[in-house]
């Protein structure tokens, strides 16, 4: 897989990525059963889902093994990988490529816990420790 941007997922294709991250390999049934476990109320179609998945093949967001019947997907970019890319590019568009400023405004926007908080305090006290 290269290191090339790949397109920006809609809130569909992410919540398809997500089940693909967690489920690993899958087929649109699978996808589709997932989903719908997650999301009763919601109630997505299978063909739904299969447009979907052939949409994400076309962008790129997916790739597709098409040696069985059952056409098996897999995510092209790790979980991780992704959102990166999608803060990066919410950092660039929203707050003026301020990283800080993001921060600030995520955690006033609602509670954080105390484990979350600690965790910052890791992160941060790396950072600081790798600018040494």
């Amino acid at each position: 897989m290269s290191e090339s941007k790949l397109p920006r997922p809609t809130d569909g294709e992410l919540a398809i990525l997500r089940v693909l991250w967690a489920r690993g390999d899958s087929t649109v049934r699978e996808v589709h059963e997932s989903l719908n476990r997650k999301e009763p109320e919601e109630g997505t179609g299978y063909t739904t889902v299969l447009k979907l998945m052939q949409i994400m093949t076309d962008k790129g967001l997916v790739e597709r093994d098409e040696s069985q019947r059952a056409h098996v997907y897999r995510a092209r970019a790790t979980e991780q990988r992704t959102q990166r890319q999608l803060v990066t590019d919410l950092v660039e568009r929203a707050f003026g490529g301020s990283p800080a400023r993001l921060a600030m405004q995520a955690l006033s926007s609602r509670k954080t816990s105390p484990e979350e908080l600690a965790e910052l305090r890791q992160l941060l006290d790396s950072l600081e420790g790798a600018d040494e």
